[in-house]
């Protein structure tokens, strides 16, 4: 999903945000709920330069989620590969779900940005440009090992039959 649209979702889930942007490590705006745009891009550098000082500051790495309280709110910004995502609070948020929420957020454009998977099958298959094809059909494709031959069965070996019984050699004691 765009920033754009994972901001908007964002601030339909959570009542608690009250603005928030996405941006690059540097600070660099991706998106934002904010409408001025020079406003946004302060605040995004702002979160940027908050977490690298927190990193200066420590000796333990950099931080991955970092929250300011203020007098009337708190400010929450959360790190994750080459993004942030920033966000304004109003007072007493519930940490844990901030958290979580923008961590969701960050994720779902993370997704976006990744390559989408190719369809092994599909209508329009081998035929590229076309509605519903598949890259896949434009790679060679190695191909499919044959399976295993099922194993022979297993050789019965036969008993001898005893003899039939002729009546030859019997004793006609009786008769």
């Amino acid at each position: 999903m765009d920033a754009s649209q994972a901001l908007a979702d964002l601030r339909e889930i959570s009542a608690q945000i009250e603005a928030a942007v996405i941006a690059e490590r540097s600070g660099g705006l991706v998106a934002s709920t904010i409408d001025d745009e020079e406003r946004a891009g302060r605040f995004a550098r702002a979160a940027a330069g908050l977490l690298s000082a927190a990193e200066e500051a420590t000796a333990q790495g950099a931080p991955i989620q970092l929250e300011a309280v203020l007098g009337d709110g708190s400010v929450f910004a959360v790190r994750e590969g080459d993004r942030l995502i920033a966000a304004l609070t109003g007072p007493d948020p519930t940490v844990g779900l901030v958290f979580y929420d923008l961590k969701s957020c960050l994720r779902s454009v993370a997704v976006e940005a990744a390559e989408p998977p190719v369809r092994d099958s599909g209508p329009g298959e081998g035929v590229p440009g076309e509605p519903g094809g598949s890259p896949a059909a434009e790679q060679e494709q190695p191909p499919a090992a044959e399976p295993d031959p099922p194993p022979a069965p297993p050789k019965r070996t036969r008993k001898p039959k005893p003899p039939a019984d002729t009546g030859e050699g019997t004793d006609d004691a009786e008769a």
